[in-house]
């Protein structure tokens, strides 16, 4: 991707030397970068907000609270999971900072998540663990899981697109709200149904 970029971009400054319009590229460089700050300035701002707000859910324990009530979805979806292992609390960690659109705060959860399955396989492997061991390198039956469904990423609040719509001085931002539930709903439920179906198969 850097190299594609790189290329539009000295593609589109050789063809404005030899059109005659490189000050031009040159005015249009400097504008795109300007916006880009104040975008980007606005942008953070919202996110702060929302950012700041999943801190204090943390704090005030109610992710906890969200963590339990979640406990039998994640039991279903994720089977091979032993009880009470930490990587059941970084899943539920991130699929709750995705439902309320913050995949700033979802990220280092998904990581982490990642990490803990690791040792869930590792402990197969070395025969600590019951279930169905991978060769090392090889996503488990539970990352691929995790991974599908953080794509699918079921959304209460689209905090990004809001955000987006506001900056763009949208009459309406949150009017995604129904729309981005429904579509991610549906996404969410068809990730839900395919991993089943290949957990039952086997493949």
């Amino acid at each position: 991707m850097d190299f594609l970029w790189a290329v539009m971009l000295a593609g589109g400054m050789v063809y404005g030397a030899f059109a005659g319009t490189l000050g031009e590229v040159t005015d249009g460089l400097l504008a795109a970068a300007k916006d880009a700050v104040q975008m980007g300035i606005g942008l953070a701002g919202m996110m702060a907000f929302w950012m700041g707000l999943m801190e204090i859910a943390q704090e005030c324990g109610m992710i906890q609270a969200m963590s339990r009530r979640l406990h039998p979805i994640i039991r279903f979806l994720f089977p091979g999971i032993p009880d009470g292992h930490r990587a059941q609390e970084c899943i539920t960690t991130n699929m709750i900072a995705n439902m309320l659109g913050l995949g700033s705060a979802a990220t280092p959860a998904g990581l982490e998540a990642m990490r803990e399955l690791e040792e869930i396989s590792e402990g197969r492997r070395c025969g600590e663990l019951p279930g169905k061991a991978v060769p090392r390198g090889t996503a488990s039956n539970e990352m691929c899981t995790f991974l599908i469904l953080n794509i699918s990423s079921l959304q209460l609040i689209p905090v990004n697109m809001i955000a987006w719509r506001s900056e763009f001085e949208s009459a309406d931002p949150a009017a995604i709200v129904g729309p981005a539930l429904i579509a991610t709903a549906c996404s969410t439920l068809a990730a839900m149904s395919y991993c089943k179906i290949k957990e039952k198969t086997g493949k």
